[in-house]
């Protein structure tokens, strides 16, 4: 699992996959998550928007991140 360090007390998802380098674009994070192909804390999610606080944990394409 790779450790994310973020400077506020929340990110969005798909800024959050941007940061981690998974994904180039806003249009292909949208995409990926609103296909259910990212998990939130081991769950489903396909809300783009979705607020991530630190300790909480994202999945894409086999790899996992854990907000800092």
């Amino acid at each position: 699992m790779k450790e994310l360090a973020i400077k506020e007390d929340v990110i969005k998802l798909d800024s959050a996959m941007k940061f981690a380098g998974v994904i180039m674009t806003g249009g292909h994070a949208k995409t990926v998550i609103q296909n259910g192909e990212v998990l939130v804390n081991g769950e489903v999610c396909t809300m783009r928007g979705k607020k991530l606080h630190k300790g909480d944990t994202f999945s894409f394409e086999g790899k996992q991140f854990l907000i800092k």
